[in-house]
């Protein structure tokens, strides 16, 4: 088993709707495990995440946790 280090963490929070968004903003989302307004998921701060997150930055807002 691979012990995850310290690494650093990212909450991410779902502000704005996905309604009348492409299908791929949406796909994102449910990747992220968004889906619902106002919800938080905490994600490891990786360059796959932080890309997804680039994607939809208009929808969601981003906090170190």
């Amino acid at each position: 088993m691979v012990r995850e280090r310290s690494q650093k963490k990212l909450a991410v929070t779902q502000i704005r709707s996905a309604i009348g968004r492409p299908d791929s903003q949406r796909q994102v989302l449910r990747g992220l495990g968004l889906g619902k307004l106002h919800r938080t998921v905490v994600r490891l701060d990786t360059p796959e995440i932080r890309g997804m997150i680039a994607k939809i930055a208009h929808l969601v807002e981003v906090e170190e946790a």
